[in-house]
């Protein structure tokens, strides 16, 4: 599967929004706990702190993923602590 990444992030970033993506793919896959998600999305906002462009590259990894990001973090500020996210 192709991530959206930029070429003017560090490896260490590309990592970091790799790992957030994976997140979410897990959120719908196994679930994956709120506070996990919630770090992972944090990180996520720190390198990509443009709204416009966090929902270009969610929108391009939704496609793919067959997923919505917005959806599985809109459910992990939702929830009540020490829950574990699971998308359906």
């Amino acid at each position: 599967m192709n991530m959206p990444i930029s070429l003017d992030w560090s490896k260490e970033e590309v990592m970091d929004v790799v790992a957030f993506f994976q997140g979410v793919e897990k959120a719908y896959n196994e679930g994956v706990e709120r506070e996990e998600l919630l770090r992972l999305y944090r990180r996520f906002k720190e390198i990509v702190p443009s709204k416009s462009e966090e929902k270009q590259l969610c929108k391009q990894f939704d496609e793919e993923a067959k997923v919505s990001c917005f959806r599985a973090v809109k459910a992990a500020k939702e929830k009540a602590s020490d829950l574990k996210i699971k998308m359906k």
